[in-house]
């Protein structure tokens, strides 16, 4: 599996995911998140995720970013805290769907 696949989980089905009500987590700066955001999406920076863990009330969640990276990072500290994280990669995705 390549880079790419491992990063933005290409056999995800985010339409499902979205159509079941699964959170979604914008984990850029706020900034980023005022200039554009996916529709329903809460804004968690990254550097705040660790600390914002106790508020999020779902046990799966996909996670958007700006090109995917952060998203990953973010990812992986929900997967330690026991939180299935999906992610979507650049927000636009999401809207595109």
């Amino acid at each position: 599996m390549g880079l790419l696949s491992r990063l933005f989980g290409s056999k995800t089905d985010y339409v499902a995911l979205l159509d079941k009500k699964t959170p979604v987590i914008d984990v850029r700066t706020p900034g980023e998140f005022r200039s554009g955001h996916f529709k329903g999406s809460k804004n968690i920076p990254l550097g705040d995720l660790k600390n914002q863990i106790k508020n999020i009330k779902s046990e799966e969640v996909i996670v958007v970013c700006k090109s995917g990276m952060r998203a990953a990072q973010a990812k992986s500290i929900l997967k330690q805290n026991g939180i299935t994280a999906h992610n979507a990669g650049p927000w636009q995705k999401l809207e595109r769907l």
